[in-house]
């Protein structure tokens, strides 16, 4: 420090001999610490005084479900950085596709706290659990310009950003064009464009006019909420106050337990049965006019849709549902455990960054979470419906924003199915228990 002891030496004196701080006033102090501090700071020692921004080096990796794009374009992605940043490889490790599964098995994988997952890709109800439960990483210096309004907002809770969107989704109405002129508006439309058909068409096929996901399972609380929302009725309102106890939902769950019934109904009786995939069968078997499904039964429908097995072809169009559809999709989220934090900032950045987006949307079929992807004629020209889903996307509603949303899910079927064998009306006690759900009681 013999430069300092200079550099204070070579201060004026301002005093007369015999004054305290040997005729050093407090003025030269104060120019002796401003050289000090300038001459730390233009001879690079800035890193003692501000988090390193370097990446930590090692592997990176993701928890999530299966891979459903096609051709594996998620993997493609990873294959892609890992070529580009060979000290920063990343692996995707998959869990099983049912989504309660996932979550159990994700929440396990955080409680170990062995810093053993670094990137956790999360369904879009999970991350306020993940955050209330201290699991995941607040993000920070993040360009969030660019993203899809509803989407980024799932990655949110409590005014904190805690995720990026990895791909989103929206429910769609299907329909058959050889039976349906007209998109329906409302619920009644589609209730009395089903009666029509069902009585005037020749198709033997043909059992029911619509079909949604309502066996008992996360799909049941989708398609409730979406039939609910329909009929202009909610379920929890914006300040987190459970309201299902009102006429318009009511309305629309009449709809659905009185279009169950009947030796023609309206609503497809094995729905109360069916996934997503047994839907689109019964779609592709001719069986319904009208399918609620998410966009990847486009896919699946456009692939077979030629005669095949004996089957005649089926020419359907998709269109916006009759209400705001639920919001769909995975968030990617640091784990609060990870020894590599920023490596994992870079990855998420990368895998949900523009060109990331248009592989996963282009190639792979998986809803783009990033506006300017829809813009692209080659997404027009390969995916058709990609206007009427931005369309969906930016109407939908995220589902109640809860730490405990499983718990409320459950609860909330269990309201839908009491209300489906008592002719729509609900439970005595609904809003106590969606509550009590709510709040994790």
């Amino acid at each position: 420090m013999r430069w300092l002891r200079r550099t204070w030496a070579a201060l004026p004196r301002l005093g007369p001999p015999g004054v305290v701080w040997a005729n050093r006033s407090w003025l030269a102090m104060g120019v002796a610490v401003g050289i000090v501090l300038t001459i730390l700071f233009t001879n690079g020692v800035q890193p003692l005084f501000r988090e390193s921004t370097e990446w930590e080096k090692g592997k990176l990796v993701v928890l999530s479900g299966r891979d459903q794009s096609d051709g594996g374009q998620r993997s493609a992605l990873i294959k892609q950085w890992n070529a580009e940043h060979p000290e920063h490889p990343a692996e995707i490790v998959e869990l099983p596709v049912e989504a309660d599964g996932q979550r159990s098995e994700m929440v396990a994988r955080a409680k170990e706290k062995t810093g053993a997952v670094d990137v956790f890709n999360l369904d879009v109800t999970w991350t306020a659990e993940f955050a209330h439960s201290g699991h995941l990483r607040p993000l920070s210096t993040v360009d969030t310009s660019g993203f899809l309004r509803r989407p980024l907002e799932s990655c949110r809770y409590q005014g904190v950003l805690w995720a990026l969107p990895f791909n989103t989704d929206a429910g769609l109405l299907f329909y058959r064009k050889d039976l349906v002129q007209e998109d329906p508006l409302e619920l009644d439309d589609i209730t009395k464009t089903s009666t029509r058909v069902l009585r005037a068409s020749q198709d033997t096929r043909l059992t029911a006019g619509y079909a949604g996901q309502l066996a008992d399972y996360e799909g049941l609380t989708v398609n409730a909420l979406e039939l609910i929302w329909a009929e202009k009725g909610d379920v929890v309102d914006e300040t987190g106050k459970v309201v299902i106890d009102s006429e318009r939902t009511r309305r629309a769950l009449r709809w659905l337990a009185d279009g169950l019934r009947g030796e023609r109904p309206v609503v497809l009786p094995e729905s109360r049965e069916q996934s997503e995939q047994l839907t689109t069968q019964a779609f592709r078997d001719g069986k319904i006019a009208f399918m609620r499904n998410w966009p990847v039964a486009h896919r699946i429908l456009q692939g077979n849709q030629d005669e095949s097995a004996g089957r005649p072809r089926i020419d359907f169009e998709v269109t916006q549902l009759t209400g705001p559809s639920v919001l769909g999709g995975q968030n990617l989220a640091i784990s609060a455990t990870s020894t590599k934090p920023r490596a994992a900032q870079a990855l998420i950045e990368f895998l949900t960054g523009p060109r990331s987006q248009q592989i996963l949307f282009e190639r792979g079929g998986l809803a783009a979470t990033r506006g300017i992807v829809y813009q692209d004629s080659r997404i027009a020209t390969q995916h058709p419906y990609a206007g009427t889903l931005l369309d969906a996307i930016e109407d939908a509603r995220l589902r109640p924003v809860t730490p405990y949303y499983s718990r409320f899910s459950d609860e909330f079927r269990a309201v839908i199915r009491y209300a489906l064998d008592h002719d729509g009306a609900l439970p005595g006690n609904a809003e106590q228990a969606l509550t009590a759900a709510l709040q994790g009681r």
